[in-house]
This record gives C-alpha cells, structure tokens and sequence, in this order.
C-alpha cells in the first residue's frame, strides 16, 4: 500500500495505472502520467491517450494542495474553471466551465448522474475529501451521452475502490477565522460479499466577521454534516453491482451582524436563512447476460427552506433517473447503445409555479468509436430526448482524433447541447434582494452548438522529467438562451429568451511538469471573448472574465520529510450589475489574485501535520470600491424614494439613488487566514 501511495504522489495529477509498482523504474513512472483511464468522455473505460474526447483528471493529491472543506473551493486552481460567488449575504455559488454559468454544468458521482441544476450548488458540497480517488472534467457540450445541464461540461466525481481504500481516514483542520471542518472515513466488510466505504464530513463556522465595515457578515456562517455511502457487492459472476448514498443537512445565514434567528422573516433586521435537506441515491448494475450491459438508477431529494429578508421561498424538488446501457464491440466499432428516462417534480412558493410542475423525458443515443487505423479515429453519436412539455430535442456529436506518435493526439469536436427550463432551482440572484422578477413570455429550452479543437503533447525531458503540454480552442453558440438582463430597470431582472444569439470564444494552455529532483508543477490560462446580442444591442455578459491563470507547485524535501505546496489563480476583469448610472461602483473587476502556500510534515508513520496560509495577499472584492452591498444601511428600502415608474429618485439620505442590492458579487469575500490540520490513515 505504501508503495501505491508513493507512486501517486509521485505522478500528481494523474492516478490511475495498471502495471505492477514493484517493476516500475523512476522514468517508467513518470511516463505512466497520460496512460491512465478514463471514463467520462465517451463512458467506456479508455486510456486518455486513445479518447476521442479530451478529459482532465483531478487526483486526490491536487485537493491536498490547497485543502478546503468542500470540492466547490477545491476546484478554484483549475484552469477554465472557477467557483463564482453569486451573492454577498448567503455566498451561494456555482461552477463555470469555460465562462459558462454553473447551471450548464452536470454533475455525476461514479458516472451517475446528480440530475438537477442544483449540482455545481450542492452536489459539489460535502463528499468528504477521504472517499475521492480522482475528479474528472469534460468541458464543452456533453449532452449527447448525458443530457440536459451538460451544455458546458461535466464534472465526474470518481469515489474509491473499497478494495484498495485504507480501513480508515480522518482529515481535520481549522482556520484563524474558526472554520472547522472534519472529514472521516471507514473501510467495512459485511460477510465476504459486501464491501462498503462510509464517510463523514463536518463543517462548521459561527463566528461573524465584518472587515469591510458596511454591518453584514463577510460571508454566511454555516453548520453542515454529510453522510456518504458506497456499497459493492461481490457477486459470483464478477459483474458490477454498487449502491452510492448521501444525505447532506445545511444551515446557514448571513446579513447584518445583529442578526439573530428571532428576526427570521422579518422586516427589523434583514438575514438571509437557508435550511438545505438533500438525498441522494444512486445505483449501478451489470446486467447477468453475456453482453455487457449496465442499469443506472438515482433519485434525488432536495426541500429547501429559505428566507432573504422578509421574502420566504420554499421549495421542493424530486427527481427519479433511470438509464440502460449497451457496450458492444464489434471489430473496430467500439459501440454504445443508450435509453434514459427522468421524472422531475417541482414545486415552490414564487408565482412562476402557481401549480407544481411535473416534467417527463425520454431518451435514446447511440455511439460509435469507430478505429479507422492505429492513427486515426472517428466518435459519431446522437441524442434524442422527449420532454413532456417541450417536445422532442436532437443532439448530435461527431469527435475525430489523430495520433501521429504515441505521445501526440490532436481532436477535434463538435457537439450540441440543451437545457430544459428550471430556472428558480439554480438562480438565487432572483430570490436575492429587492430586484423583482419579471417573466416574459413561456420560456423554452436552450440549444447550444461547440466546437472544440484540443492538442496533447508528452515531452520526455533526459534528465528533466516529463512535460505536457495541452492546448485548446474552442466556440459555442446559443440560440433560446434565456437570459437575464440586469440594465433594462435597475429594480427588477427580467428573464427571457434571447431575441438574438449568444456565444463565446476562447482558447487555453496546461503545461504539467514532474521532475526527478521533487519538483512538480501545473500552470493553466484561458482566455475567453463573449458576447450576447439582444434586439440587435451587443452586451458583453455579467460574470465572464477575459482571462485567467492557474497554478499548483509541489517541492518534496524527504530528508527533511517536509513538502511545500503553492497555489494561486489570477482572475481578469468581469461586467457587474450597477443599479444605475449614478452607481458608484466599478462596472467592471479589477484584475485579483488569490494565492496560497502550505507546508506538510511527513515525519510520522500513516500521519501528516499540515498548516499554511490562505488568501497571502489578502485580496478582498471591496479593493478599489465604495461599497458592494448597495444600501446596506436600509436593506428594506424604507427610505428609498420611487418615481411612478419604480425607479428610485436620488436624495439626501440615497445621493446615488440606489435600492438594496447584494448581487455585486464575484469573488472571495474572505481574507487571509492561517489553517493548521492532520490527516492519519490505517491501512
């Protein structure tokens, strides 16, 4: 086992392998980097290297680096994605791929998928870090072998075998800000023909902090546990059975700092209260046939309670996924047969759902992997899905790749995607605040259509290590996007689809390099150049940045038994939503940076003593503004004066003629902290 880990450390970002430990020289290992598995691409099992479908792996050891109590903030040093804060009271948030809104990216566990627009919110929050062996990221459109929310990309979490899981793991640390979070994990034999992994993650934070001075926390106090569950069960053919499970229970709060849950829902002191309850549970089954075919099932809970104010929003959501799939190769076809059915109910208190809404969609795709030579190959695949209120929905997807030496490959990829409507699931800027919210017309699905052009190379460096170099470029394209336009009135948002198009462009570069002399390091940057057009008006889209930089350090010293770890992004300017011309807040971010270092003593037998510094720089969003929350003073708007046609009249007390908005929100509002943790396994 030790020798396991080793090697895992050793190739950094990338996990998984199938030759023997013991056999492998220090260059073998090294070169072992682009020969792992993947299955998120095409959902085959497929070394990266001969997949038509570029795919990133995120290991176990890439979280450790930068440690956070959830896989949301972990994911912040990835190049071309970023955790966006969405509001400056409640800090909910989502994932962006590629400069795409975290409601067009899906979430699966093991493959299967968490089927709601909540999954970059929530699905990304609190699988305990002990029970991931590796992330897994397709970016661009996915929605041909999974569906609606898969317009941007995926996100695969991949959770350990239980075979090769230590008995047990405990992660625990603390922050000068007093954030706690505990993360545990148990390895479990039920006879000699179940295994089961269960994990628990803690988090909590109650102590409010209010640097920027303007009496609303800096960012919402939380308490939160997770139950996870993955159960394999050995059945006498050797075929696949395994049940995963997880309940997660959220409380959390921001607002004026007096705020206690007595003023819940009232109009004395404003707070905005979120009680979250989710279920989730999946399951996966070979079928005992000769063939190799799979049944998917998962069903998803997730009742929230919230208030932001004196606005009370409940809602419940249910939803049932089924899915049967077919592996089938013949000769050089490499073939996947597809049917999928999802059953979403909703419900909540918003006048958009006066009756809850019950939605239906049926499914079909086919896949081909066809090897035209050892060189050359071709992916052709199509969706086809019918949606009980939208009709039926075509997506099609063509990928062809080229390998001109073992350590090159260049794709090309072209792929259509479609959300369906589900918009107060996943937009809590529209609950937030006293913007009101405006529906124009019934809005319907989004159709996007990308390309994307992806080249890998593998350098062997004599002495030097191993370099990768991966390059990509790509463009998607939107029509029915539903778009929310924050300019037309300052005091409402209103939502339609776009009278026109929307799309974005851009290009990206990883380098990776592993030394034989204890350095390893990873550096990214993206560019990105959106533009949308509404009633022939180009608008540049709030959110988006023109460009970023990503980079993970790692420098081991083993006679010192100590490594160092730094970590850091930059993020380029992005469009924020003013409340008018008077607003005195940049219309546009200043360029920030947040970077951060940490040392791990590795003296102890199973046991490593961690502790560093997060945010160095302390980097805060209110740099260079006047304020972010608008008329924190009077959250009610009490004061605030209205013409007849809503807008808000400047006056003494409001010079700028503002109404309460916590929307201006893009990044981190926390500032530097010190955190000091353990992790102790037993094997």
């Amino acid at each position: 086992m030790k020798k396991i880990i080793a090697l895992l450390l050793l190739i950094n970002n990338y996990s998984y392998c199938q030759t023997t430990v013991d056999t492998l020289s220090k260059k073998e290992k090294n070169e072992l980097q682009l020969e792992e598995v993947v299955v998120s691409g095409t959902l085959k099992a497929i070394k990266r290297l001969e997949n038509s479908v570029p795919v990133e792996i995120i290991t176990s050891t890439f979280l450790k680096q930068n440690p956070t109590s959830t896989i949301f903030d972990a994911l912040q040093n990835v190049n071309g994605l970023r955790p966006q804060n969405n509001c400056n009271v409640c800090n909910t948030g989502d994932i962006r791929i590629n400069g795409l809104d975290g409601p067009y990216t899906m979430v699966t566990i093991d493959g299967m998928p968490i089927v709601s627009a909540l999954g970059t919110v929530y699905g990304l929050s609190g699988i305990p870090n002990s029970m991931i062996d590796r992330i897994e990221v397709v970016k661009g459109a996915a929605s041909t072998l999974f569906g609606s929310e898969a317009v941007g990309g995926l996100i695969n979490i991949i959770t350990k075998k239980s075979k090769t899981a230590p008995l047990f793991t405990a992660d625990m640390f603390s922050t000068s800000w007093l954030e706690n979070n505990i993360d545990l994990g148990y390895k479990a034999s039920i006879g000699k023909k179940i295994d089961a992994l269960v994990g628990v993650n803690f988090f909590n934070y109650n102590n409010p902090i209010d640097n920027n001075n303007d009496n609303f926390t800096d960012i919402a106090l939380q308490n939160r546990i997770s139950v996870f569950s993955k159960w394999n069960f050995d059945r006498k053919s050797g075929k696949e059975f395994s049940i995963v499970s997880r309940y997660l229970y959220e409380d959390r709060w921001g607002g004026e700092m007096q705020w206690n849950r007595s003023f819940r829902g009232g109009e004395e002191v404003y707070g905005e209260s979120i009680y979250t309850s989710r279920y989730e549970l999946l399951g996966k089954y070979q079928l005992p046939v000769t063939e190799k075919m799979f049944l998917q099932l998962s069903f998803i809970s997730h009742d929230q309670n919230s208030v932001y104010g004196n606005s009370l929003y409940l809602a419940n959501q249910k939803i049932g996924f089924g899915q049967f799939l077919w592996d089938k190769n013949i000769k050089k076809h490499s073939l996947l047969f597809g049917s999928a059915f999802r059953y979403q109910f909703y419900n909540d208190n918003t006048p958009a759902t006066a009756t809850s809404d019950h939605s239906k969609i049926y499914s079909m795709f086919v896949q081909d992997d066809l090897k035209i030579s050892n060189k050359t190959g071709i992916l052709i695949g199509t969706r086809y899905d019918y949606n009980s209120a939208h009709g039926y929905i075509l997506t099609p997807r063509v990928a062809i790749k080229w390998k001109p030496t073992h350590d090159d490959i260049l794709r090309l990829n072209f792929g259509t995607g479609f959300r369906v409507v589900n918009l107060f699931t996943e937009d809590h800027q529209a609950l937030s605040g006293a913007r009101d919210v405006i529906l124009v017309g019934n809005l319907k699905p989004e159709t996007s259509y990308n390309v994307n052009l992806n080249y890998l190379k593998k350098y062997k460096l004599e002495n030097l290590g191993v370099l990768n170099l991966e390059m990509s470029s790509w463009y998607t394209y939107f029509t029915n996007r539903i778009f929310a336009n924050y300019d037309i009135n300052p005091n409402q948002i209103i939502y339609d689809n776009l009278n026109g198009f929307s799309k974005i462009f851009g290009c990206s570069a990883n380098a990776d390099w592993i030394s034989p002399f204890g350095l390893k390091a990873t550096v990214g940057a993206s560019y990105f150049d959106p533009i949308t057009k509404q009633d022939s008006v180009s608008i540049v889209p709030l959110f988006t940045e023109k460009y970023s930089l990503n980079w993970a350090i790692n420098y081991e010293i083993p006679k010192w038994f100590l490594s160092f770890d730094y970590t850091g992004n930059v993020t380029g300017p992005m469009r924020l939503p003013l409340l008018g011309e008077l607003d005195p807040r940049r219309e546009n971010s200043q360029p920030f940076s947040v970077q951060n270092i940490q040392f791990t003593y590795k003296k102890f037998n199973n046991l490593e003593i961690y502790s560093g510094v997060k945010n160095l720089f302390n980097w805060t969003p209110n740099r260079g503004n006047p304020f972010l929350i608008a008329r924190a003073n009077d959250p009610f708007d009490k004061n605030v004066q209205f013409d007849g046609n809503g807008n808000a009249i400047p006056t003494v007390d409001n010079p700028y003629g503002l109404t309460f908005d916590p929307t201006y929100a893009y990044g981190p509002n926390q500032g530097k902290r010190f955190f000091l943790g353990i992790r102790y396994h037993i094997d």
